[in-house]
């Protein structure tokens, strides 16, 4: 009986220390699991969770307390303390509009819009949109939306204001260089259809070439448009980069393989920190390289089309005619988190061919032609009649 009862104990201790260690696996695996996400060690959340706390026992109207909004507006703090107004926090409906606006078709105004020394601006409107049509020009300062100042907004924030539903209207409060005031602009949203490129075979066999933006589309449009140069009687290109915001770093990339040698560097990724540099090169058939080329730039002219025109001109000398470039010239990665939100955080800054920074810098033109506001009005184009003529005595 001893024998028996001691044999008893043994096991119900045996028994005790398996279910023991199974609760200490599974409670280890849990945490490993959550702290695959966890702040350093030295990062006291105590302070937030504190105030948390205050905010839902102590706040007046209890309808108003949304967890996953107060989630959203935590994040986003967070983020804007960083000051980079590129490195944004984008809640699963603006991450839905910024995946429209790549694609290129979206209901807004049409134009894009940027933050330079803390003022809102517009980059460029659009080609055929509402705020082309109502006479926005690169450079020009948005001091109000509907109302509400844009001081400290941020351009997520600003873009919510400004897009929405066609047919509606949005008042903007525009300041432009030679004004003496403001001037309120009413603009009536429609659906946004940006095309990608417009090409013109000229009598004088100069092929115009202008790319709007450089969107999902804008590689297979370009393809399109460099055969049919190709096949026509022109013998030289001006490539027409004014008001082109960007886009897919991969497709200007491609395009410039149609102008470079296969191998030629198109642009420097900087990661800064004494981290190594990532090079991308044209990958291209080169069929347009023995083409005379100018290109065409303006303040409208941000991202990959200041990555194209300083590729051009570093490899092959190309001169570029306008005005200073917008200064875009850092890199952006989309990160995507639960519920179909995502970070789009500044990961590097781009580098001409030469190693020139583009971020808050621009490109200086060769020769430059600036567009006066009655140019616009009557149509005029003195930055293409000298490009027109540059190109003629090459």
């Amino acid at each position: 009986m001893i024998f028996k009862l001691k044999r008893s104990i043994v096991l119900f201790f045996l028994v005790i220390v398996i279910i023991a260690a199974f609760g200490l696996g599974v409670w280890f695996g849990e945490t490993r699991k959550v702290c695959e996400v966890c702040p350093p060690q030295d990062v006291n959340f105590s302070l937030f969770w504190e105030a948390w706390k205050v905010i839902q026992e102590k706040f007046v109207d209890k309808t108003k307390i949304n967890v996953q909004n107060m989630i959203y507006g935590a994040i986003s703090g967070m983020v804007k303390s960083l000051e980079d107004p590129y490195t944004v926090f984008l809640n699963p409906e603006d991450n839905k509009r910024f995946i429209e606006d790549v694609k290129g078709t979206f209901e807004g105004v049409g134009m894009e819009v940027d933050v330079r020394n803390g003022q809102l601006q517009v980059v460029a409107p659009l080609e055929g949109t509402p705020a082309q049509a109502a006479g926005l020009l690169p450079g020009d300062k948005i001091v109000e939306i509907n109302g509400t100042s844009t001081a400290n907004m941020t351009i997520e924030e600003a873009v919510n204001l400004i897009r929405g539903p066609r047919g509606t209207e949005v008042s903007l409060t525009v300041f432009r260089d030679g004004w003496n005031e403001t001037k309120e602009i009413k603009i009536i949203r429609a659906t946004i259809e940006v095309p990608s490129l417009k090409l013109d075979i000229r009598e004088d066999n100069i092929a115009h070439l202008k790319l709007y933006q450089f969107s999902e589309k804008a590689d297979f449009d370009f393809i399109d448009a460099a055969i049919k140069i190709l096949n026509s009687d022109a013998d030289r290109i001006i490539l027409d980069l004014r008001n082109n915001p960007g886009g897919y770093l991969e497709v200007a990339q491609d395009i410039a393989g149609w102008f470079l040698e296969r191998e030629q560097i198109v642009t420097i990724e900087d990661f800064g920190e004494g981290k190594e540099q990532e090079f991308y090169k044209a990958r291209g058939s080169s069929q347009l390289l023995s083409y005379p080329i100018v290109v065409l730039i303006n303040k409208g002219s941000a991202s990959g089309a200041e990555i194209l025109a300083g590729a051009l001109r570093d490899n092959r000398e190309i001169k570029l005619i306008g005005e200073t470039s917008f200064g875009k010239g850092s890199v952006q990665e989309l990160a995507k988190l639960k519920d179909d939100s995502s970070l789009k955080i500044t990961v590097a800054k781009w580098l001409t061919p030469k190693g020139d920074f583009i971020s808050g810098e621009g490109l200086e033109p060769d020769i430059k032609v600036e567009m006066t506001e009655d140019d616009y009005k009557e149509n005029k184009d003195p930055q293409l009649e000298k490009a027109i003529e540059i190109i003629k005595g090459l």
